[in-house]
């Protein structure tokens, strides 16, 4: 497998995996706090991940020039 196809496939498990976070800080909002918040937490610390993996996949894709 390629490298962009194994940051492509990682992207989508985390990106998955970010959605059932934030979902699930939205449900436990009225009924547990300190729960909901740490999803919240979890759920930023994969967006910032997913970040730098979109900017590292957008940095293979450019030719060099």
């Amino acid at each position: 497998m390629k490298r962009k196809d194994l940051l492509k496939k990682h992207q989508q498990k985390l990106n998955k995996r970010y959605k059932q976070l934030v979902e699930q800080a939205y449900n436990l909002r009225q009924t547990d706090h300190a729960l909901s918040d740490d999803s919240e937490y979890k759920a930023m610390k994969l967006l910032n991940k997913l970040n730098k993996l979109k900017f590292l996949s957008r940095e293979n894709s450019q030719p060099i020039s």
